[in-house]
């Protein structure tokens, strides 16, 4: 275990690695209590939380943020059948055990928040509590998809994804412009985009990232299940690739939810309003 240090948040993190579900996986971790484990998005790796970590730790909570299955400097399998929805749950059942704990808190959002919905439908015993940040629900999503709607072209890019090599050469192209562009939202800390690229320019990371995408695609999904833990929702309405109404009708399939909308804020709303989430994460994980 060593220790790293970022000036933005002066704060102190240790990093290590653990196996979990036959991969070897890298972490950040901060804090002591119970376990919450925030999943990051497309792009993104562990760095995405380093806001909201600190806060977490502070309320008495142990927080590990790993990269993803490919992300950063977690282990890269090379076929596309290893990135299936069912073996990403797997992946995080395999963390909340290899840190010691029997349950956890799960954070997410986008891909993070929907291998999270999964995790809470088939393992919730695992499940302490869930917390979703601009990742639709399964149920919400077919709805939208099962009329005339604009999440179908706001998902387009998940078609072109499919290709081989091409998006790699696209999304790489102009020392990954795109991307950062994706990210600068609000406008980031001094090194922060350069974090961002040297995690996706590490060999295999950024097919890896986009194999999440071509598997969901090619593999049958998991069926979705009525989900019991206590669910908060917390949703950016301004969100370019999700519609709003992905947040309404949420209850029918949960027990115990709550929703937040914020009306001005867009898909990375982790990133544009730090202390929001902090502020609502906190009341709801302790």
């Amino acid at each position: 275990m060593t220790t790293m240090v970022f000036p933005e948040t002066e704060s102190a993190f240790n990093e290590g690695y653990v196996i979990a579900n036959g991969i070897r996986f890298h972490f950040a971790e901060i804090g002591h209590g119970p376990l919450v484990l925030m999943l990051h998005g497309f792009p993104e790796f562990w760095y995405a939380w380093r806001h909201q970590m600190p806060a977490l730790a502070a309320a008495g909570l142990r927080v590990v943020a790993p990269d993803l299955r490919a992300y950063n400097l977690t282990d890269r399998p090379a076929r596309i059948t290893e990135y299936r929805l069912s073996v990403l749950m797997e992946d995080v059942v395999g963390l909340v055990k290899a840190f010691g704990e029997q349950q956890a808190a799960v954070v997410g959002p986008d891909w993070g928040g929907l291998i999270a919905w999964y995790v809470a439908m088939h393992h919730p015993g695992y499940v302490r509590r869930l917390a979703i940040l601009n990742a639709p629900h399964p149920g919400a999503y077919r709805r939208e998809l099962s009329k005339l709607s604009s999440q179908w072209w706001r998902s387009s890019y998940a078609a072109f994804f499919q290709l081989p090599a091409l998006p790699e050469a696209v999304l790489r192209a102009r020392n990954y412009r795109l991307l950062r562009r994706a990210l600068r939202t609000p406008a980031p800390e001094p090194d922060t985009m350069s974090r961002y690229r040297e995690a996706l320019a590490r060999p295999g990371a950024l097919t890896g990232g986009l194999n999440y995408y071509r598997a969901v695609v090619r593999y049958p999904r998991p069926d979705s299940r009525h989900i019991t833990v206590p669910t908060l929702v917390l949703w950016g309405a301004n969100d370019p690739f999700l519609v709003a109404r992905l947040a309404d009708g949420l209850e029918q399939w949960m027990e115990e939810l709550s929703v937040e909308r914020f009306p001005k804020v867009g898909h990375w709303l982790h990133h544009e309003e730090p202390n929001v989430v902090n502020d609502r994460l906190l009341s709801f994980l302790k």
